[in-house]
């Protein structure tokens, strides 16, 4: 019976605890005592378990956070820095230029061996 109480006690500590599931476990852990303080042990068995609950994710997100430091995994922040300083690089660039071909003429220039070739023969 007790390791069954144990067993709920660390569930709440990990687990989202209803206000139902706080006031059997508190019922259980208090048995033979008044309403009142049964009701009051089942609000700070909430608490506890609110705040066991924080402290998890918080070492979990920590742990998370490092081994991907580890790993050398960019932030958010960083892959964010990363693309305004690209956005700001693309805007700086000067706009390359398209080679387009001329579809004008090209211009006829005679050289002197082609005047005279051309006057040799008037």
């Amino acid at each position: 019976m007790v390791v069954k109480e144990v067993r709920k006690a660390v569930g709440a500590a990990t687990d989202k605890i209803s206000s139902t599931g706080a006031q059997e476990l508190a019922r259980s852990l208090m048995q033979g005592q008044g309403k009142e303080q049964v009701s009051k042990a089942a609000q700070e068995i909430m608490k506890w378990s609110a705040k066991n609950r924080e402290r998890v994710m918080e070492l979990v997100r920590t742990e998370v956070q490092s081994q991907m430091k580890t790993m050398g995994v960019a932030t958010r922040e960083e892959v964010d820095a990363l693309r305004k300083r690209v956005r700001e690089l693309e805007r700086a660039r000067p706009k390359p230029r398209t080679a387009k071909r001329s579809t004008a003429k090209r211009s006829t220039t005679t050289t002197a061996s082609t005047t005279r070739s051309s006057g040799d023969q008037a």
